[in-house]
């Protein structure tokens, strides 16, 4: 009997050793980390040159797998199928942090930006993974975002221990980010 590999494995280890993770989203090449381990976070900040002010997004397969950033308790009965009939799909929603969700995650806004992503790569790559993914746009702040992997690879090379070569979504700008509670749209 030939054994079985997991063709998510290497993934796995970089996410495990704080490495930084490149994968097509919807739109995009994306950025990402494990949210739990600050390091890894402040290692992509410095390579985004991005500061921590802004707070990242989190990407997932589910919803379960943004629980524990999320304050569930805190989102009103009356918005929650608005909310959550949205996924899974290319929008990002505000949504009330855990008071456990550090700044270095979250900026200086009580809110947390999440997305259950139908992208397929992207989803595909939180399932391996069993956990929600920090997701940023993979360029350098200001600068346009990358589109493959070819050009990811380029620009930062041997500062990523993991690269998903597949093709990005049909959408043509990065997701939508909309605060549903308050109902504004912080993001066409």
């Amino acid at each position: 009997m030939s054994e079985v590999t997991d063709p998510w494995q290497s993934a796995k280890q970089a996410f495990a050793q704080g490495e930084l993770l490149a994968y097509p989203t919807e739109a995009v090449f994306g950025l990402g980390c494990d949210p739990r381990n600050e390091a890894a976070v402040r290692k992509l900040l410095a390579l985004k040159q991005r500061s921590s002010d802004k707070g990242l997004i989190l990407i997932a397969a589910d919803y379960s797998q943004l629980i524990e950033f999320v304050a569930d308790h805190k989102i009103p009965q009356d918005k929650r199928y608005s909310i959550f009939s949205r996924w899974p799909g290319p929008i990002t929603l505000l949504l009330p942090a855990q008071a456990s969700v550090p700044e270095w995650l979250r900026g200086k806004h009580e809110h947390i930006a999440v997305r259950v992503t139908a992208h397929e790569p992207a989803w595909q790559l939180c399932k391996a993974l069993g956990s929600a993914l920090v997701s940023t746009s993979a360029n350098r702040a200001g600068q346009p975002a990358f589109t493959t992997a070819a050009e990811v690879q380029q620009a930062f090379g041997d500062q990523l221990g993991w690269v998903l070569d597949a093709p990005v979504g049909q959408l043509s700008k990065p997701t939508q980010i909309i605060d549903p509670i308050r109902q504004t749209i912080i993001r066409e």
